[in-house]
Formats: structure tokens, sequence, C-alpha cells
């Protein structure tokens, strides 16, 4: 399965009419990855902003998650059926667990995820927020690895042990955040790369993460934002380039909480 290059991600876009006006104008710009989730309270804006654009739905690979306290076997099929039915989707292409804490459990959650597959509310399994030790163990429960796992990647929190894990069992790795909340506009080694280019820093930012082969999934409400992030797939960065953005040496998480998997 084809998770395409560059996504348009939807957290915090809770405004129903500016949520589905932003999909939509993602939509037009060329972005055929739109993610969502149960938590975000915006599936429904998701859906009319899809069914709003010229693009038909079939074009479109679409991604939600459910919610850490759903994630028991009964509980997680109801969300699932509910995630299709709010984005009017009729299958997801992806559907994630959205964080290993609250309810999950490796045995029910999983087995919940495969049996969503088969009863053809998703396509494809997703896996959120796991370190590589939650990320074996889930891979030993579900038989395979995930299609995709999705995580807070950009050049200031660069996940080489999530990278190398993904190369090795041959799934999708998704960056959520990849601008960093856009701390990367104060990132020295980035001005300098984005002066280079005559680009922005978080364009910088995004064709980095492209280049690592990892998909982001930029949010912006504001169409020249939106259309910004988009053209950094247009950008190429030289070896120089990624050589410098590799070997920034500080480490900023801008998505924390206490009892997360890595603390």
């Amino acid at each position: 399965m084809d998770i395409l290059r560059l996504g348009f991600g939807t957290y915090q876009l809770t405004d129903p009419d500016r949520c589905a006006s932003a999909v939509s104008t993602a939509l037009s710009t060329g972005y055929r990855h739109v993610d969502t989730a149960e938590y975000y309270g915006n599936e429904a804006a998701v859906g009319a902003g899809i069914a709003e654009s010229d693009v038909p739905r079939s074009d479109v690979f679409l991604a939600s998650k459910v919610w850490r306290d759903r994630l028991g076997h009964d509980a997680f099929l109801e969300s699932a059926r509910e995630r299709v039915d709010a984005l009017r989707a009729g299958t997801l292409d992806l559907l994630y667990v959205h964080w290993p804490m609250g309810a999950y459990d490796p045995e029910e959650t999983l087995s919940a995820l495969l049996e969503a597959r088969e009863r053809g509310l998703t396509r494809g399994i997703g896996l959120s927020n796991f370190t590589p030790d939650l990320l074996d163990e889930a891979i030993d429960h579900l038989g395979e690895p995930p299609t995709a796992h999705q995580v807070e990647l950009h050049p200031l929190l660069q996940q080489e042990a999530l990278r190398a894990h993904a190369d090795r069992h041959g799934y999708q790795l998704v960056a959520y955040a990849p601008i960093a909340r856009n701390a990367v506009a104060d990132v020295p080694e980035i001005r300098q790369v984005a002066e280079k280019h005559d680009a922005t820093p978080a364009q910088v930012s995004l064709a980095w993460v492209l280049e690592t082969g990892v998909v982001p999934i930029p949010k912006s409400g504001s169409p020249a934002h939106i259309r910004e992030n988009y053209a950094a797939l247009d950008l190429d960065l030289d070896d120089a380039d990624m050589a410098k953005i590799d070997g920034i040496d500080r480490e900023k998480r801008v998505v924390d909480v206490p009892n997360a998997p890595w603390n």
C-alpha cells in the first residue's frame, strides 16, 4: 500500500467550516493524503472538505486514529466504525492505534485492529507513538509489520532508532509536527539552508523529512501555508544540506506527556 509522500494533517482544526475549507484547499493544491483522528473532533468536517473538493474520494488516502480510552477489543471496533461513518469514507485507507496508553492491551487492541481490517473498515493498520520495544511486541502480536507508524519527527527530533526500525521491518514511518510547530525557524543550520535555496525554514524541514524516506503530515489552516508546505516537494537538498541538518546537536520534543511511552 502506497502512502502518498506528503500528507495534510488536521490537528487543532476544530472549527468545522475552517477545517472543511482547509481540507478542500489542500486537495486542490495537490495533497492526496489526509490525516485526522477521533481525538481531533473534526472528522465530520474533514469528510465534508473531501466531499466539497473536486478530488474523488478514491484518489484520497485517508487516515484516522482510535483514541486511547477505546482500545479494548469491542470498544476499538465500535470506534473504528464511528471513524468510517463520521468521515463518510466507506472504508479508511489507514487506521492507527493513537497511543499505546490508557486502555491499550497488545492482545485485545491489536486483534481488534486486525479485525477492523477483516471487516473492511480499513485497508491499512497503523501504530502511533510507539517505542522500538513496543513496536517489536506489537509486530509479534500482529504477525506482520504495521502499514505505518506515526511519530513526532523533525530536524530537532530525528528519531534515528525509529527510522532504522521502519527500514528493518519494511513499514512506512509518518512524521507529525514535522516543522516542530515552527521551532525550526529558529535553528541556524536550517535558516542557512533555507537562505541558500531561497526557501522557508518550514520547507527545508519538510524536504529533510522527505529525503529521509519519511512521510511528513504538516497541518495548517492558512491557504498560503498549505501551499507553501506543499512546495517543499520541489525543494532538492544536496548532500551538504542533509549533512548540515543531520548534524544538529540539540533536541526539542514538542508533543510530550508525563506517562508517554518514552518517559
